[in-house]
């Protein structure tokens, strides 16, 4: 899946991996995709759970070798 902004969040635990999310969603227009990378266990469920509180679509997630990624894409 293509993103428009990208960030590396692995090797930070909550709730730095969602912060750095919420500070790039504010650089991205409505509509844009952002892309996730974390380390952090709980990532899966706290994207989820930042997302139906913001109204931010959760497009896809996805684990690859410890690695969760995941795509939000701006409200």
């Amino acid at each position: 899946m293509d993103a428009d902004l990208e960030i590396d969040a692995k090797g930070l635990n909550c709730p730095l991996p969602i912060l750095r999310a919420k500070k790039a969603l504010a650089q991205l227009q409505s509509g844009q995709v952002l892309k996730v990378q974390t380390t952090d266990r709980n990532a899966l469920r706290d994207f989820q759970a930042f997302c139906k509180q913001t109204g931010n679509a959760l497009l896809a997630q996805q684990e690859e070798e410890g690695v969760g990624v995941h795509y939000l894409r701006r409200r």
